[in-house]
């Protein structure tokens, strides 16, 4: 796709942002790793802890590496800036304490990552900060469960591990309404394969540990959004709470953003044909998976995303005995929480990444004992089919 600078968005994952440090033109952007930076006199330090003058004081407020990170995924998102954290949730975490105070609701779409989940439980147990699930399904549905407390509406899409769909711009008008912001978790589509804010949405949070880093050795967080937004952010929760990222993750997850595009296209393929392949087998009880016709989200994919991507979710006919059978029965696909690196993961949400939330609220959630959630990695995609197949078959 064309951006507005003349420029296709893989092109801009390369070269969009990177500037010449210090004109010595490097390639590859430095890592400052250090702590802190010196002043050329009292003066100069006064200055910039004032705010009359622009300049670098602590890392722990801003480094040179980390701020190439942020302007980059400020770009690529279409956004005004961005603030980088140390990992996914500490990036949920920063946004959620900056729109919300003791009394006031949060909306949720129906699913979560277990880690948001739990750390909603905790706002409403120590905060009096409470939320609500709903499934988000229509405008009218929006308003009805809007509150005078509402203070934000946060929503996964694609949601984890279900992989249901929200329409991003019927929410946001639902939410303008009210002068509500919406905040997206974008991490399962990547800012290759969606763009919230230009669905209207507030703020896009990602955990970059996954598609942004692309290779499974590096955790990070990232949000962005309007430019007093993520500034209010910056100087009060993640100032005063340090949640920040390292100048070496933030230089990791610059390399990884490069081959953001040839990976997703990859892992989108990968993850089509293994979806079609599962659906057609006997001992598969459904798929879940966004790029199917018959997925009752599918037009709302060829809405708002590019492709729908490397993530499927299937369940078995059987028993959670039975999925776990099924996965110690794998032997190239490894069992792993994660998501996004070259090598294709599977788990088991029940009993892993949603292990936290109650049972009753997994199965309003559509997570069930025998569901599991597979990511599609970089692999010859028939190598993949051959391992799922030979570990069916042994169930």
């Amino acid at each position: 796709m064309r951006e507005n600078n003349g420029y296709r968005f893989e092109t801009d994952l390369i070269h969009k942002g990177i500037p010449d440090f210090q004109g010595v033109g490097s390639l590859v952007p430095p890592i400052y790793q250090t702590s802190t930076f010196v002043f050329k006199d009292a003066e100069q330090g006064e200055a910039r802890f004032s705010g009359k003058e622009a300049g670098y004081i602590y890392s722990r407020l801003a480094n040179p590496t980390v701020r190439v990170f942020e302007n980059m995924l400020a770009t690529l998102e279409k956004g005004e800036a961005a603030l980088a954290f140390a990992s996914g949730m500490a990036a949920v975490s920063a946004v959620l304490t900056t729109l919300t105070k003791t009394g006031d609701h949060i909306l949720c779409s129906q699913g979560i990552y277990g880690c948001t989940f739990g750390l909603l439980q905790s706002f409403k147990d120590k905060y009096q900060i409470d939320h609500s699930f709903s499934s988000l399904e229509s405008k009218d549905e929006v308003l009805e469960n809007i509150r005078e407390n509402t203070a934000c509406i946060f929503i996964e899409t694609p949601i984890n591990p279900t992989m249901r769909l929200v329409d991003l711009e019927m929410v946001a008008e639902a939410a303008g309404e009210h002068g509500i912001p919406v905040v997206v978790d974008n991490t399962f589509a990547s800012p290759y394969l969606q763009k919230p804010l230009l669905h209207g949405c507030d703020v896009v949070v990602h955990s970059a540990t996954k598609y942004i880093g692309g290779h499974g050795d590096v955790l990070g967080g990232i949000a962005v959004g309007r430019r007093d937004f993520i500034e209010k952010m910056a100087k009060t929760v993640q100032k005063d709470m340090g949640g920040i990222l390292s100048p070496f993750d933030a230089w990791l997850l610059i390399r990884g953003l490069k081959t953001l595009a040839v990976r997703m296209d990859r892992h989108s393929e990968n993850a089509e044909k293994l979806a079609s392949f599962l659906a057609a087998h006997p001992k598969i009880e459904q798929v879940f998976y966004p790029g199917d016709m018959r997925n009752p989200d599918w037009l709302i994919m060829k809405k708002q995303m590019e492709k729908p991507g490397g993530l499927i979710s299937f369940s078995l006919k059987g028993t959670k005995e039975t999925a776990q059978q099924f996965m110690n029965n794998l032997r190239l696909i490894k069992i792993a929480v994660s998501l996004g690196d070259p090598e294709t993961l599977i788990q088991h949400p029940a009993t892993m990444t949603h292990a936290v939330v109650p049972r009753e609220e997994r199965y309003k959630m559509g997570i069930s004992d025998t569901l599991m959630r597979l990511s599609a990695g970089l692999e010859a995609w028939e190598d993949l089919r051959d391992d799922i197949r030979q570990a069916l078959e042994k169930i």
